[in-house]
C-alpha cells in the first residue's frame, strides 16, 4: 500500500500533465523510491486507480523500462552496467567480471547482506563515454576495472 506521502508525491505529479495517465512513469519512480528499490503489484494497482487507468496499463510500463525493479527485491546500491554493443566494444564484459569478482554474485543476483545488485542491460544512453555503469540514480562513465574496483569500496564504506 503506497504511504500518504508517497500518493501527496504522485497527486503533485500529476499536476504537472494535461493527462492523469501521463504520469505513469513518474508515479512508479515514486512507489518505488517509497518501498526500497522495487515494486510491488499492490501499488500499482493503487497507482493505476489514481491515474484512472488499468492495472495492466501501469505494469506495461513497469515491465518494459530496466529502471523500474518489478517484485525483485534489490540491494541499496544497484548497479546496472550497459552491455550492448558500444559498451561491448570497449569492454564492459570486463567490467561486468570485475564487479562479479568483487561481490562475490553473478549478474541479476544480489549480496547476502542486501548491500549490491547486479543487473545487466541493453543500453543507458551514454556511449560515448562507455563502458559505464548506472548505481541507483548515478551514471559512471568511462570505467575501468581499477575504477570500478575504487567505486565499489567507496559504496561499501558509506553504507
Amino acid at each position: 500500500m503506497l504511504s500518504d506521502i508517497a500518493i501527496k508525491e504522485i497527486e503533485k505529479s500529476i499536476a504537472k500533465y494535461p493527462v492523469k495517465r501521463s504520469a505513469v512513469m513518474d508515479a512508479l519512480h515514486i512507489a518505488q523510491k517509497h518501498n526500497g528499490g522495487h515494486l510491488i503489484r499492490e501499488d500499482m494497482a493503487e497507482i493505476a486507480e489514481i491515474l484512472e487507468i488499468t492495472p495492466v496499463s501501469v505494469h506495461e510500463v513497469a515491465a518494459f523500462y530496466t529502471m523500474y525493479n518489478v517484485e525483485k527485491p534489490v540491494g541499496k546500491y544497484h548497479i546496472q552496467v550497459c552491455h550492448n554493443i558500444s559498451c561491448s566494444l570497449v569492454k564492459a564484459e570486463g567490467i561486468i567480471d570485475t564487479i562479479e569478482k568483487a561481490l562475490g554474485i553473478k549478474a541479476g543476483q544480489t549480496t547476502e547482506d542486501k548491500l549490491f545488485t547486479l543487473s545487466r542491460v541493453e543500453c543507458l544512453g551514454s556511449c560515448g563515454t562507455a563502458p559505464m555503469m548506472q548505481v541507483n540514480d548515478d551514471y559512471h562513465e568511462d570505467l575501468t576495472p581499477e575504477k570500478t574496483k575504487e567505486l565499489l569500496e567507496k559504496f561499501r564504506s558509506e553504507a
